[in-house]
């Protein structure tokens, strides 16, 4: 006689279906001690509603015949969630997140505002999934659901894709030192600044604006060098390159 599914919600009020034969008339389902709602039954299977419980409790049918051998349902808490290993990522999605916690092995899906992911199950204590595209830029609750129910208590950020629209001063020396304000779009969540592919300092100012300074050339020579900024969301390079300009000699 089987039970499908055989786990769910310690709140109970999940549907159940009880298949077996000469399950007709059917007058009692028994979760443990306590009593489903019957809401379908004919001669080969039952369908109820399943009380509160928690644990490993034993299921069985009465019937006119009498009662049928037992069979075990597990009830599953709700899950909890303590960590995101990253709470920000690109708009397009595409990266993975392991989130951390408790009663996560039954975790079918996670969902970052309305869209929503299949995870992969680690442990009970840890999943991970592949963020989908988000719909817009900004934060969203993010909500894993198992047998035992949801919880949302985390909040994700999707980051817009970056642009560079402009930098000054336009020149320095070689030598590097030049201080460099960079302006554009999405920049924040900055990670790196390179000039001509050499890593510069930098602090961000606004998501509008980066400070950098410029690192001396590999060569010591002069030249152009494209500035290109690095954010969580991807790449942008200025559409004109950094000018190292050589000093006077006399």
């Amino acid at each position: 006689m089987p039970i499908s599914p055989s786990q769910g919600s310690s709140a109970g009020g999940q549907t159940v279906v009880i298949t077996g034969t000469n399950l007709g008339g059917a007058t009692a389902v028994h979760f443990g001690s306590k009593l489903a709602t019957i809401t379908a039954n004919n001669a080969t299977s039952v369908t109820v509603t399943t009380p509160s419980g928690s644990g490993v409790v034993q299921v069985t049918v009465t019937t006119p015949g009498g009662t049928s051998n037992p069979l075990n349902f597990y009830y599953v808490g709700p899950p909890f969630k303590s960590a995101l290993s990253s709470t920000s990522g690109p708009l397009a999605g595409g990266n993975t997140v392991t989130i951390t916690g408790t009663g996560l092995s039954t975790a079918s899906a996670v969902a970052f505002g309305a869209n929503s992911a299949t995870p992969t199950i680690v442990s009970d204590s840890q999943i991970t999934v592949v963020v989908p595209t988000g719909a817009a830029a900004g934060p969203v609750g993010v909500t894993v659901t198992t047998a035992g129910g949801s919880n949302n208590g985390f909040s994700y950020t999707y980051v817009a894709t970056p642009t560079v629209t402009g930098f000054t001063p336009a020149s320095g020396p070689p030598s590097g030192g030049t201080a460099v304000t960079i302006t554009g779009t999405n920049l924040s969540t900055t990670q790196s600044v390179t000039f001509g592919g050499i890593a510069a300092s930098f602090i961000v100012i606004s998501d509008a604006s980066v400070s950098a300074v410029s690192p001396p050339t590999a060569d010591g020579q002069p030249g152009p060098a494209d500035i290109t900024v690095t954010t969580q969301a991807g790449s942008a390079t200025a559409g004109t390159p950094f000018q190292y300009v050589a000093g006077p000699g006399i």
